[in-house]
């Protein structure tokens, strides 16, 4: 079963385009409200399942982080030709994905939505001896352990997250734990966006979304990124009644609309073609 999803206007071509990336051991479907939204302001909009993610839970074991790197440059070059303006937006390892493309691409990005960036795994629901987990990961041990994914699975929204619970426990939309190879390939990614040569190239306007409880990450990534990009336009909101999934819990319509204000405010095309 494919998850990915392509939202277009098929009666009226718009000439901008939306590129959202997942997060870790997630899937678009976590994408689909979020793209719906966007669509409806006169988006076309994309979301695949990065490598490693979707039917085969085996190929997790084997993506490295370069993997997730191409993928990004491809897809990104693709809607490049096609449309005047692609916008990115990430949640989680997705965030650092599209910081990624953006230093690639420093001229052709439009604009980043970061969504809860995940360069450290520092939030509040790790254990007390995750200062551990780098020893591990340098062994052959990320090869046989997975971190089990547990409450309050990144939402505060106790309704939500039940619902959330009951899905993941089918495994249609995502997975239910984190293998410790994914985050070993995390850390390597963060690593590498971390760069500040990298970093400076970054003249695309950014906005940043995280919130303060974030349980995975806090928001220390999102400061790391917005301090060393030079981008003119950058804006850091955080959150206070949020987790780590902002795009369900309970502001998901204030991020929505800031999103997509966003988005609208450095558009040079103005029609809304889903109007």
């Amino acid at each position: 079963m494919s998850l990915d999803f392509e939202l277009i206007h098929d009666d009226v071509k718009t000439r901008r385009a939306v590129l959202l990336f997942h997060g870790m051991t997630g899937s678009p479907f976590e994408l689909k409200k979020y793209g719906q939204y966007l669509y409806g302001l006169g988006y076309d909009v994309y979301a695949d399942c990065l490598p490693g993610h979707g039917d085969k839970v085996e190929d997790i074991y084997t993506v490295k982080y370069q993997d997730w790197l191409e993928f990004s440059y491809q897809k990104f070059e693709e809607l490049d030709s096609k449309y005047d303006e692609v916008f990115l937006s990430g949640l989680c390892l997705g965030a650092v994905l599209a910081i990624a493309v953006a230093q690639k691409y420093p001229d052709r990005v439009r604009g980043v939505v970061a969504l809860s960036t995940t360069l450290f795994l520092d939030g509040w629901r790790l254990p007390w001896y995750s200062f551990l987990l780098p020893l591990g990961l340098s062994t052959l041990l990320r090869f046989y352990y997975t971190y089990p994914e547990c409450d309050p699975h990144g939402i505060k929204n106790l309704r939500t997250r039940n619902i959330v619970k009951k899905l993941l426990q089918k495994g249609d939309v995502g997975m239910n734990d984190f293998p410790m190879t994914c985050i070993y390939e995390l850390f390597k990614l963060s690593r590498f966006v971390r760069n500040k040569k990298l970093m400076k190239k970054v003249i695309a306007p950014f906005l940043f979304i995280h919130s303060q409880e974030d349980d995975l990450t806090s928001p220390k990534g999102s400061k790391v990124v917005y301090d060393a990009i030079s981008s003119e336009y950058k804006t850091m909101i955080v959150l206070n009644d949020s987790y780590h999934m902002v795009l369900y819990d309970n502001e998901k319509d204030y991020v929505f609309e800031t999103a997509g204000n966003f988005l609208n405010s450095h558009s040079g095309i103005k029609e809304c073609v889903a109007c």
